[in-house]
């Protein structure tokens, strides 16, 4: 996305960043990290629960993050 803007492709950019939206909105849904590592453990990392006095993540909230991360294509 910053590539296609500096080499002046700012259209491209742009479809670019809306196409991101959905699934930034949804790395943020909570307070970072929580959806952060929620998400990595959804693509296979082990990354755990957050540590106190974080929680996991809602099951609302991990509703819509695997929701954002299949409409992006980071999983099926």
């Amino acid at each position: 996305m910053v590539m296609d803007y500096l080499d002046g492709s700012i259209k491209k950019a742009t479809e670019n960043q809306l196409k991101c939206l959905p699934l930034v909105e949804a790395l943020f849904c909570e307070v970072n990290p929580i959806p952060v590592k929620e998400a990595l453990n959804i693509i296979g990392y082990n990354y755990g629960i957050p540590r106190l006095p974080l929680i996991e993540l809602s099951v609302t909230g991990k509703e819509k993050l695997i929701k954002a991360m299949r409409e992006f294509g980071t999983i099926s």
